[in-house]
């Protein structure tokens, strides 16, 4: 029996294959000498993947697992998360970035 295949919408339109490797590669750049050990990256991206195949479709978009992902290093690390965060949505001006991290601090 095959594994069933899952494929990530970029915001292109291009798709390319789930990868879980690349997954934890943007979780370990994140999380670059901070307190947060590979088996917690690990749990993560084993969460972000069980969520992602268990809702049976064949495609999601990059939106929902960079979101999935953000959620995830908010609650573990709020220095990776700004890091992550600051990639991901590609702040186009300080300002942009102080009202991220004036959210996060005011929750």
């Amino acid at each position: 029996m095959e594994a069933p295949r899952l494929f990530v919408v970029k915001k292109d339109g291009r798709r390319e294959q789930f990868n879980r490797e690349k997954i934890l590669s943007g979780l370990r750049r994140a999380c670059e000498k901070r307190p947060v050990s590979e088996n917690q990256m690990e749990a993560v991206a084993a969460d972000l993947e069980r969520d992602l195949f268990s809702r049976g479709e064949n495609e999601v978009p990059a939106t929902t697992i960079g979101e999935k992902l953000m959620e995830a290093l908010k609650a573990l690390d709020k220095v990776a998360y700004i890091r992550f965060a600051s990639v991901y949505r590609s702040f186009r001006d300080v300002e942009s970035f102080q009202e991220e991290l004036a959210s996060l601090l005011a929750k």
